[in-house]
């Protein structure tokens, strides 16, 4: 019985653990609109993050789009599988994931990333700034 109380312990700390990481399934939101734009899959892979479009939103979106924006070696790929999100590390005691890139593919723009996980990691504030001037998006979680 102490084992199994001990491991649902450790399973609900895990979890808890794992709501207040980026890592997961975001809605992103448009910040003019407040319609769903994509749905964006962020991952770990050596220490960090990178994030890829799952799925497009928008009423209007062009499932077959491409980035005809981006400078990169993103230029003419697929909207669907594009990374969006490159390098990523978490600070040094903080709940707050920093030093990466974000691409916006509808303007080509590459910007300096944070994001912190909010409200017990149900939602996560997505930074993207140049210069230190830049704005603030919420993502709500998928998964």
């Amino acid at each position: 019985m102490k084992r199994l109380l001990a491991a649902i312990a450790l399973a609900s700390a895990s979890s808890a653990f794992a709501q207040m990481s980026p890592v997961g399934v975001w809605q992103s939101i448009d910040d003019k609109t407040n319609e769903a734009k994509s749905q964006i899959r962020v991952a770990e892979s050596g220490g960090a993050l990178n994030g890829r479009i799952e799925k497009l939103l928008r009423k209007d979106a062009k499932q077959d789009a491409v980035c005809d924006e981006c400078t990169d070696d993103r230029k003419g790929k697929p909207l669907l599988g594009l990374e969006i999100i490159r390098g990523a590390k978490k600070a040094e005691g903080r709940e707050v994931w920093e030093d990466g890139k974000i691409l916006d593919p509808e303007n080509g723009k590459t910007y300096t990333l944070r994001l912190t996980p909010i409200d017990g990691g149900k939602k996560l504030e997505v930074r993207g700034s140049v210069f230190g001037i830049g704005r603030t998006q919420t993502w709500v979680r998928v998964q």
